[in-house]
This record gives structure tokens, sequence and C-alpha cells, in this order.
């Protein structure tokens, strides 16, 4: 009997559970800690902003000195002093002036304002060194001041251990003085292309071959889910030269994936050369990708993906990133959501679908070829996975269905 796609998840998530525990880490520059894990939580050395600062470029007056006044309707004209440039460090602002700053420039002290410069009378600023008067509206204390520490307050904590580093991350880092930073080490995974059949691109294509896609498709996955990937050359349908190949590189990883060479056909070089090791053949009630293998080989790890390149994609998105997530909380989950079919679908009774599809600007999704485990072209034009459970066997436009974006 098959196994179910949530049976399997959990077996995969079962043998590599080993790999949930603290991992060795490092410290890295900034720029290589993008999609890395962070390994310790990050208290912010300084605060931000780490003065107070002008919102934009205007005048910093005292807001004292621009009282409402029912005769003129509030506001004064005021002295203009020198002004402040972003990166200097202002003299103090005396009563009845106003400096000319720019945005993001530091508030002297004695100033709780900033007047734009648009609300100006006249709405430029004078020259350096020419003695000028100019007149603003009243306005409030607080107005256009960004507050020290109004982002985040030196000692409190900035990121979380376990936070995936992306943009926005590694700038606050970069803000707060940061110059390298603490992550996990990546695991490191062995990818082991299998098949007479298979010739790496780049090489003459001789009649009866095709060029490896798998290899391509799995490491680009496994390395945008922050693995550290060992792509081993393609392994022809050897068993013995397949264990050699495995052998002569499982010393130095975690987890060993292959491709191809696990179904029940008369050439099926993972089964073969897995014979005497604890890694067992299994159907899983999924379309494409019911072909897994799952066990451990030498102790390590292992999962045998099926050949086909949608369905080895297929089974990395529905078995092992979900497995990593729930372990190492990295790569972050797939974002998922319900969304209309654009067009009828049908799904073979018993068996969980997983369409290729595109969410349409209307949030409509729309399929992306056929149930096929080879159209890696209609894979290429999709940006989500439409899932099909295993109990549906037809579907109309319109109809809801559950769809993961990539």
């Amino acid at each position: 009997m098959a196994r179910s796609v949530a049976a399997h998840r959990e077996a995969v998530q079962e043998l590599l559970s080993g790999l949930g525990s603290p991992h060795s880490t490092e410290v890295v520059p900034l720029m290589a800690a993008l999609g890395r894990v962070l390994a310790v939580d990050v208290v912010a050395p300084l605060s931000l902003p780490p003065f107070a600062n002008s919102q934009m470029d205007g005048f910093a007056v005292r807001a004292a000195d621009l009282v409402f006044n029912s005769d003129n309707d509030g506001g004064a004209e005021l002295a203009v002093v020198d002004p402040v440039p972003a990166g200097a460090a202002p003299a103090k602002l005396l009563p009845g002036s106003a400096a000319p700053i720019m945005t993001g420039a530091m508030m002297p002290e004695g100033a709780d304002a900033v007047v734009p410069i648009e609300q100006a009378v006249p709405d430029v600023f004078p020259l350096p060194g020419v003695a000028a008067t100019v007149r603003l509206p009243a306005t409030d204390p607080g107005t256009f001041v960004r507050d020290a520490g109004s982002d985040i307050s030196a000692g409190t904590v900035a990121l979380r251990s376990g936070t995936t580093l992306g943009p926005g991350q590694l700038g606050l880092l970069a803000a707060l003085g940061l110059g390298s930073v603490e992550v996990r080490t990546p695991l490191r995974v062995l990818l082991v292309p299998t098949g007479d059949e298979v010739v790496e691109p780049g090489e003459a294509l001789p009649p009866g071959k095709i060029y490896d896609s798998n290899g391509t498709l799995l490491e680009a996955a496994m390395a945008q889910a922050g693995l550290h990937v060992t792509r081993a050359g393609v392994s022809g349908d050897d068993p013995s030269a397949l264990l050699d190949l495995l052998r002569s590189h499982t010393g130095g990883v975690d987890l060993v994936v292959s491709t191809g060479g696990v179904s029940k056909g008369a050439y099926e070089v993972v089964r073969q050369a897995m014979d005497s090791q604890p890694v067992e053949f299994v159907s899983v009630a999924m379309q494409p990708g019911g072909p897994q293998g799952i066990g451990t080989f030498d102790d390590v790890p292992f999962l045998g993906f099926p050949g086909n390149p949608v369905s080895c994609l297929v089974s990395f998105e529905m078995f092992l990133r979900p497995a990593l997530t729930a372990l190492l909380g990295s790569p972050a989950a797939r974002i998922t959501l319900r969304a209309p079919l654009a067009e009828h679908l049908t799904s073979p009774a018993g068996k969980h679908q997983v369409r290729r599809g595109t969410v349409l600007p209307d949030g409509t999704v729309r399929l992306e070829g056929g149930p096929g485990s080879h159209l890696i072209h209609a894979l290429a034009n999709s940006n989500a996975l439409v899932q099909v459970p295993e109990d549906v066997t037809e579907l109309e436009a319109g109809a809801e269905v559950e769809v993961w974006m990539l």
C-alpha cells in the first residue's frame, strides 16, 4: 500500500531529527551571511537613531519661539544661524534663532522641532555667512524630529537566534555598526545524480542521452535553502561505482541525496547499491514523485529522489525542505494561500497531485503544462505549486486550491 504524503514527510523529519541539535557556528562578514541563520541573539550596541535628527530639510527651531498669536496667526521672524549639514556636530541653538538643517542631521542642543523649508518665508536657505532672517509658522515640539532610540534602544535584542538573514536583517546589523555576525554552519549535503543516460551540460550529446538537469535544479534549490552542497559527478548504472563515489565523499557530509534509480525497473542503480544498507524504497501516494528511498548509508541519513526533474524538485519541496524548516527553523516555510483555479483540473484517485501553476494578478492560479514529471519548461514558467489532495479527482474552474508560492 502506498504511503501518504504526510506519513513520508514525518518519516523524513524523523530521519533527520539528529540534525536538529545545535550545530557548530562561524563568524562571517555581513554579505557572506545572506540567507544564513543567526546563531546567537544580537543585542543592539547602540540606539537607532543614535542621536535626535531631522526628518526634513528645513529649519531647526525652539518651538517656544513660534508660539501661536491671534494678532499674526502665530509664528515669528527668527535670525538664521550657521547651517547643520548631515554628519556635523552643531552648536547650541540660542533663543530667537533658526538653523538650516538637512535631513538626517543632528538636532542642535536647545532645538526641539523642525520647520520644513517649504513653509519658510523666504522658502530658500540663505547663503552661508550672509546675515538673514526667516519667517516661520507656529509648530509643536517634536515636529519632524526623529528621537534617539525611536527605532531601537541600546541594550535591547535586535535579532533573535534562529533568524534567517535577508537584506533587511543585514541592513539592521550594518546600521548597528556590526561588520560580521555569528551564524550556524550550514548542513552539508552530498548530491548524486545517477543514470547511464545522463550527460553533464556543456558536453556533446550522443544519441539516446539527455543532459543532467537534476543536479543543477536540486543544487540551486538546496543552496537557496541555506545548505552547503557538494555535487558529485553523474554516476552511471554500475552499483559498485556508485558505492565508491558515495564513500569518497560521505566522511564530510550530514546528508546524502541521490536522484534516479529508485523505481522498480531492471536497472535501478540506487536500489541495487543500497541492498546491504538500511534503506527502504517506498511508494508515496503522490504525483509526481511517487518512488522514494529513505534510510542511512554508512550511518549518514540518505534520501533517494526519483530521476525525472519535476519529480526530484517536488520531492525536495514536499519532504526535505519542510523537514529542515521544522527541525532547524530554516529555510522559512513556503508562503501558502488559497486561490481559485483559472481552469478545469483532473487528478488520479488516491494520489496527492502537485501541479505547477502561476498565480496571476487577478488572484487566480493558472496551471502550467500537464501533470507529467518531465515537464521542466512548465516548471520554469511557474511561480507556485498547486496542491490537490488525494481524495480529489476533479475540480472545476473557480474552485479554490492550496498553492505554495515558489
